[in-house]
């Protein structure tokens, strides 16, 4: 990784670390979000992934559009950075840890 790479990968990471934050306290049921990134297609490459803890707290969230708050404060965070995307929702996607039973 080159030193400009690494270097905005601390970056991505602090202000991914502070939209985590924010969004445990405003979602029930949001566990974490982790990014993947190919640095020689950035910013294209860049992917955001959301994990809740169970498909039934996912479904809640996107039922009452929390989904969207995560994407724009995804949004918000990287723009601080001066990371700017034509359509963000195609870099910020959402999983769960595991099944419902």
């Amino acid at each position: 990784m080159k030193k400009t790479d690494k270097k905005l990968e601390n970056q991505i990471c602090l202000t991914l670390t502070n939209a985590c934050e924010a969004a445990k306290v405003e979602v029930q049921g949001f566990q974490w979000l982790t990014h993947r990134v190919n640095y020689n297609q950035f910013p294209d490459s860049l992917s955001v992934i959301c994990f809740f803890d169970t498909k039934a707290n996912l479904k809640q969230a996107r039922e009452h559009n929390k989904d969207q708050f995560m994407v724009a404060l995804i949004k918000n965070e990287l723009e601080h950075i001066d990371i700017r995307f034509k359509d963000i929702k195609r870099h910020v996607f959402f999983d769960t840890e595991k099944a419902d039973l």
